[in-house]
């Protein structure tokens, strides 16, 4: 179990380096009522994914792994082989493509509130269907033994460390004062220039742990 809990938290905090999530929430964090605008954005956002990831741990994909054969331990490890080949593919592809990629201007938001919430909703929904290291957690954890509770869990994990730059934002307005709009700054300007370079060498080091993992079990069946 510890190993899928740092599985989960390892590939959310990688998958957390995310302009399109990190730039609006930086966006709100200088307008109008930033906290109530940032946590409406941040819930958004959490709640899509983690509901989406429910539906497919303990609805289809439960029932798709039903369909196979006497997976066994067999299955877990095809499933993080090929989650770690994929994740290392996405990796190669962001660093070749890091300079381009780190020119564009981080992605942004308007409104908040209400707004707010129904903003990160939506970029959580569009953003789904190419959630390539959401879907290498929830292909291991329905290969894998654990309960339905403890799949809750480790969804929850995930999340949770997704939203992490989030809840750092939200920190920083909440306890940083009047230097919370510089310090801000600073991180959205980092992170328009760094995050492809710093995603890619996350990716690179979940992908390699995810392939290891899946071979090694492979080769000692």
């Amino acid at each position: 179990m510890l190993r899928r809990i740092g599985v989960a938290l390892s590939v959310g905090l990688a998958d957390s380096i995310n302009p399109t999530t990190v730039g609006p929430a930086l966006y709100l964090a200088t307008g109008p009522r930033a906290v109530r605008s940032v946590t409406q954005f941040t819930l958004g956002t959490w709640a899509v994914n983690f509901i989406a990831g429910l539906v497919l741990t303990i609805g289809p994909g439960r029932l798709l792994l039903g369909l196979v054969p006497h997976p066994g331990g067999t299955a877990r490890h095809v499933i993080e082989l090929v989650a770690g080949v994929v994740l290392l593919l996405v990796a190669v592809g962001l660093w070749l493509g890091r300079r381009r990629l780190g020119r564009r201007e981080l992605p942004k938001a308007v409104g908040g509130g209400r707004s707010a919430f129904i903003a990160g909703a939506s970029i959580a929904a569009v953003e789904l269907p190419t959630a390539a290291a959401y879907f290498a957690v929830i292909g291991s954890i329905v290969a894998s033994t654990s309960s339905i509770p403890e799949q809750v869990g480790l969804l929850i994990v995930y999340n949770v460390a997704f939203v992490a730059p989030l809840l750092g934002i939200l920190g920083v307005l909440l306890f940083a004062g009047e230097r919370a709009e510089g310090l801000l700054a600073r991180g959205g300007a980092w992170v328009q220039r760094r995050w492809p370079e710093v995603l890619a060498g996350l990716l690179l080091l979940v992908g390699s742990v995810f392939a290891l993992l899946g071979g090694s079990g492979l080769v000692r069946q």
